[in-house]
């Protein structure tokens, strides 16, 4: 199967699961909103696409990945509230605040973080000894990527260093948070679905942990890139907001070439730590997604 016809099966996939989740009205109508409102699935994809590299199936990491990507949408729904990125567009529509206040939109966000963490502990399946230690362990990484150890430190030292001097190397520590943190659990993920039902060596784990560090750092670039050169009818969102919150970015630093040249680099090394893996399936699909989100438009 050629690479759209890959990604669009996952991301159906993915459609049609998150469809199934909070169908009520009131906080979960709040939920569902940003949940639904659209956006690549790259997380979740990642996640059912490192499974089937190591060994598994698409439909092994569903829920996983679903977990993930609730994830995601909460720590969107409180970045874009006033007293964080300050946002009234997402996606091409009404920010979840703008939508539905401020307060509703805070506790969407905190339950959909807690969605997040029931729909991983509450995945079924054969999985291997008669035990549940893979999703155990799927919980724990995606514990410690939404924590102060992750996502939430990487939006702690954003935000309290707006409108100060920032180094490239200071931008990169707070994009492996921020960014990365998400996307290492994800892939990692994904090869907890597979070793929860089958043997899968100890490096692919490794392995997936690299790839993702490095396509989270030619991602968040390659955001810079696109606030500074892009318009808001092609991201469906503001742009020039670092600008007007005097935020440093790696385009501020180092110039869009220079940014450029630097989303390949971290894209070659994203495919290189591919090949430290013993993967019993392809990864053919995970390289050419990492060149596709280089040279991604929105």
């Amino acid at each position: 199967m050629e690479f759209q016809q890959q990604l669009e099966a996952a991301r159906e996939l993915v459609e049609a699961r998150l469809q199934t989740f909070f169908p009520g009205g009131g906080l979960e109508e709040a939920m569902r909103y940003s949940l639904l409102a659209g956006g690549k699935r790259i997380r979740p994809i990642l996640t059912m696409k490192f499974c089937e590299a190591a060994g598994g199936t698409l439909e092994e990491a569903l829920d996983f990945g679903c977990g993930v990507e609730m994830l995601h949408t909460y720590s969107l729904i409180h970045d874009d509230l006033p007293c964080m990125d300050n946002d009234d567009l997402r996606r091409g529509m009404p920010t979840n605040h703008k939508k539905f206040g401020e307060c509703v939109a805070t506790l969407a966000g905190d339950a959909l973080q807690a969605a997040a963490f029931r729909t991983v502990l509450s995945v079924e399946g054969a999985w291997r000894h008669g035990g549940r230690s893979a999703v155990a362990l799927a919980a724990k990484i995606l514990a410690e990527a939404a924590g102060e150890a992750g996502m939430c430190s990487g939006q702690y030292w954003d935000t309290v260093g707006n409108g100060q001097p920032r180094t490239v190397e200071t931008l990169r520590s707070i994009n492996n948070q921020k960014t990365g943190a998400l996307l290492r659990a994800a892939c990692m993920m994904g090869v907890c679905a597979s070793m929860g039902r089958r043997e899968v060596d100890e490096r692919c784990m490794g392995s997936a942990r690299e790839y993702a560090t490095n396509l989270g750092l030619a991602f968040q670039i390659r955001d810079d890139i696109l606030d500074a050169v892009s318009t808001r009818e092609e991201l469906g969102k503001p742009i020039g907001s670092d600008a007007a919150n005097r935020k440093a970015t790696y385009v501020t630093l180092l110039g869009v070439e220079s940014c450029e040249t630097q989303v390949m680099e971290y894209t070659t090394k994203a495919k290189e730590a591919l090949r430290a893996g013993c993967w019993p399936g392809d990864t053919a699909f995970l390289a050419e997604l990492a060149d596709r989100l280089a040279l991604r438009k929105n």
